[in-house]
């Protein structure tokens, strides 16, 4: 199907529309999700799943969900629209909270996690693209910040029970916890908080990460998120 270059999809229109669902089937993927959700419960009423569908955000709205935390962010891409769409016509209110799966965060962009947690609506769904990567890392300071979970036990959030692979540039999900267990071990009174305020330098963590990362091709061919 052709791209409609910069014109924003309109959704009312009849080909627009048509362009949106061949865009959340054949350009996202969401093929390989028709029959796979990806769905785990984290406790506390929040749950992670890969990127829905319209059809699945009406199953969410017959489980009772309130909230849809969207970690891609918004998108003009018709995946995100019909989301935004669904949610809006079945009374459940979106999220957008940017993450990334490649590349460290700021302490702005982790501590207001924490404030997100505390302000939505439950029971809740988080996702990304596959539920596996930038969910995983949510996951983790979800277990953290809000069901009291150390992050040497959080991190089980970030496993392949979830699709996750640290063998790709995704692993610097895992090199950054890493780097925090790294250090309390060492100072074993300095809190992840703490940390994140004080020591915490994400160039410096992304740069150590990349010099010692000797790639995976595949998997980041593959692009899982």
């Amino acid at each position: 199907m052709a791209d409609l270059g910069d014109k924003p999809l309109d959704l009312n229109d009849p080909k627009d529309r048509k362009q949106a669902q061949y865009d959340l089937t054949w350009g996202d993927h969401g093929f390989l999700r028709k029959r796979f959700a990806n769905r785990h419960d984290l406790g506390g009423g929040m749950y992670r799943e890969n990127q829905p569908s319209p059809d699945r955000i009406r199953i969410w709205a017959d489980e009772g969900i309130k909230t849809v935390v969207n970690l891609r962010g918004p998108s003009p891409k018709g995946f995100y629209l019909l989301e935004q769409e669904a949610c809006t016509a079945y009374g459940i209110t979106l999220e957008n909270y940017r993450m990334y799966s490649r590349d460290t965060h700021t302490v702005e962009r982790l501590m207001g996690a924490k404030d997100l947690f505390d302000r939505i609506e439950y029971p809740a769904v988080m996702h990304c693209k596959s539920g596996a990567d930038r969910t995983g890392i949510i996951g983790v300071l979800y277990r953290h910040f809000r069901m009291g979970d150390s992050i040497a036990d959080a991190v089980e959030q970030l496993s392949f029970k979830y699709l996750h692979v640290r063998q790709g540039k995704t692993g610097m999900l895992d090199f950054f916890f890493h780097e925090f267990l790294a250090y309390q071990a060492d100072h074993p009174e300095v809190s992840f908080e703490d940390w994140l305020k004080g020591p915490y330098d994400p160039a410096d963590v992304k740069a150590r990460f990349m010099a010692q990362w000797s790639g995976n091709p595949i998997t980041e061919l593959l692009r899982r998120e």
